[in-house]
């Protein structure tokens, strides 16, 4: 039986360009994949790149893949994730060193 490739997204990154993420200019993101509306991001952030003050509207997930985040007041490192549910609002994001993380959202 040949696999069906039929409602998936599947991405070679090398092939995908990098993006500007961010207000400041001080992250770029890749986005990997999406599917119903949710978006996979790779995300590089300089450190001191902040986030703005959102709520979401539907649940994010986030995977740190390297450097230190601070994220509603908590330091996360590499291997740390949250998961955050629709209607919380985030109101404390930055990148205390450089760092790349896994987003998975939904605009």
């Amino acid at each position: 039986m040949t696999p069906s490739l039929e409602g998936w997204d599947i991405t070679q990154a090398a092939d995908v360009e990098w993006v500007a993420w961010g207000e400041a200019g001080d992250a770029r993101a890749k986005v990997l994949g999406s599917a119903d509306g949710y978006l996979v991001a790779l995300v590089e952030a300089q450190a001191g790149y902040a986030g703005t003050y959102h709520e979401h509207a539907h649940a994010e997930f986030l995977y740190v893949l390297a450097g230190t985040l601070r994220n509603q007041g908590r330091t996360m490192q590499a291997g740390d994730a949250y998961a955050a549910a629709a209607g919380s609002v985030h109101s404390d994001f930055a990148a205390e060193s450089d760092a790349t993380y896994l987003s998975i959202f939904k605009l």
